[in-house]
């Protein structure tokens, strides 16, 4: 099913960001119980399915233009949450789960960022179909454009 609404750009980033500090609150050192932690790691969970989801809505949103601009500032802002993330992990001294937290989001931006592209394509695509035109039409008006290149050759002679 196609979904019928106008473009957003602020629910990618807002939710990309929320599953982030969300995933970086349930690591950090203080005065978490395990059980604070793992709702925090479950709400986190949860706050990445609800982002697939709102890329998959979002890449999938039909258009009558193609790539349009609210395509590319969803595309360009997750890749620098990606590009943030790995930074921050990289320069700032923080404890061993926090970096490895931070890799992860990282890659998870990445890989959301490669997700939005690709589907919104394969979105385009399907509504706006190019078909390249057949070279053969031109030159033999009386041959089928749908037959096969076998179908068309003439027997083989045998000596």
């Amino acid at each position: 099913m196609e979904e019928r609404r106008t473009a957003r750009v602020g629910t990618v980033s807002g939710l990309a960001l929320l599953a982030g500090g969300t995933a970086v609150a349930a690591v950090t050192e203080g005065a978490h119980a395990p059980f604070a932690t793992m709702l925090l790691g479950l709400l986190t969970l949860c706050l990445g399915h609800s982002l697939i989801v709102e890329i998959r809505r979002q890449a999938g949103r039909r258009s009558t233009g193609g790539w349009a601009r609210h395509d590319t500032i969803n595309a360009v802002l997750l890749g620098l949450w990606a590009e943030a993330a790995l930074i921050s992990t990289i320069v700032v001294a923080r404890p061993t789960s926090v970096r490895a937290v931070g890799l992860t989001l990282a890659l998870g931006y990445a890989g959301a960022c490669g997700y939005f592209v690709t589907e919104r394509r394969r979105a385009i695509a399907r509504t706006h179909p190019t078909a390249a035109p057949d070279p053969r039409a031109e030159t033999d008006p009386g041959r089928p454009a749908c037959a096969d290149a076998h179908t068309l050759r003439e027997p083989a002679e045998h000596h």
